[in-house]
């Protein structure tokens, strides 16, 4: 009868060690995935600052073309920009 008992409570550990096996496996597989989307997550977003900083480095190099184009202009807009933004404010202020 003692025999048995220890026969089964082998198999029982056997059968444990299996299963804990199997789940680390499991556990280790889950984690290589999730560090394959990480690893492609930063790529698109290492992708997506460098265009976005190319496409701010072109709107700076247009808006300084069209400055040095037309002179008169961009201090007639920046005047009207600035003249309403300004009433806008004293509005904003009177209205208190």
């Amino acid at each position: 009868m003692a025999q048995a008992a220890v026969e089964q409570a082998s198999e029982f550990i056997a059968e444990s060690v299996q299963q804990a096996t199997r789940a680390s496996g499991a556990i280790a597989d889950a984690f290589q995935d999730g560090l394959g989307e990480a690893r492609r997550a930063m790529k698109v977003a290492r992708r997506a600052v460098k265009q976005g900083g190319e496409a701010a480095e072109e709107l700076l190099n247009d808006t300084t073309k069209k400055v040095k184009r037309n002179p008169l202009q961009t201090i007639a807009i920046t005047f009207a920009v600035g003249a309403t933004v300004g009433a806008v404010f004293a509005w904003a202020i009177k209205r208190r």
